[in-house]
């Protein structure tokens, strides 16, 4: 069973780009938004993370802020 993968992203973030290219690399299926642009999202990703750092990475529920490989593998993983 596959994890549900939601990214939070803005247009000029440099770990944004890192983090949808491993998953492109792995071959895991994600969804993103886009919180410059817009607004639902920009409420909804500081409701679930505290703030308005990006990326905030939303893997099941397990809501990760910013892009650590590590921590992303161990939340697909478990």
């Amino acid at each position: 069973m596959s994890k549900k993968v939601t990214i939070y992203t803005t247009d000029s973030c440099h770990f944004c780009h890192m983090a949808k290219e491993y998953f492109k690399e792995n071959k895991i299926e994600y969804s993103e938004k886009n919180v410059q642009t817009d607004e639902a999202a920009r409420n909804e990703m500081i409701e679930k993370s505290g703030g308005m750092s990006v990326p905030v990475i939303d893997i099941d529920g397990e809501v990760l802020i910013g892009f650590d490989k590590s921590k992303v593998e161990k939340a697909l993983a478990a």
